[in-house]
């Protein structure tokens, strides 16, 4: 199951929820897992940065923090995403908000699979299969399914 709230902040209109769980669930089983339970909480800067502080003990702003809580292969976890961040990102990386909130999205729920972004070649294939699974999300979309 997936569940998308939000503490501090309005939950965007844009924010199709069901196409967005359905995708969700899709690149999941497409990478050999099971879905279990993600909860997906968008908040403000100032309450990702006291989440990054206080359980990471990083003292900067962030897009997204993951909880992973994964075991023998069923998806579990928390993703908290800050809305702040995600529309300055859409701005500097020239692309919509909705559309930048997808890339955070489908970028936590990829490192619960097991994907990492540390090193040049894993970054190349979470870049990789961000945009696959993206247009893929967005294709289905444009076609009203």
């Amino acid at each position: 199951m997936i569940s998308i709230s939000s503490i501090d902040v309005a939950k965007p209109k844009f924010l199709k929820s069901r196409p967005l769980k359905f995708a969700l669930n899709f690149l999941i089983t497409s990478e050999n897992l099971k879905l279990g339970e993600i909860a997906i909480v968008l908040c403000s800067d100032e309450y990702l940065l006291k989440v990054n502080q206080d359980f990471l003990k990083h003292d900067y702003y962030t897009d997204i923090i993951t909880f992973d809580y994964c075991e023998a292969g069923v998806v579990n976890g928390d993703l908290i995403i800050s809305l702040d961040r995600v529309r300055e990102n859409s701005v500097i990386e020239k692309s919509t908000t909705e559309e930048e909130l997808n890339r955070v999205i489908f970028h936590g729920v990829l490192h619960l699979c097991g994907y990492k972004d540390k090193l040049k070649k894993d970054i190349e294939m979470m870049r990789f299969k961000e945009s696959y699974y993206l247009n893929l999300f967005v294709s289905r979309e444009t076609i009203g399914e």
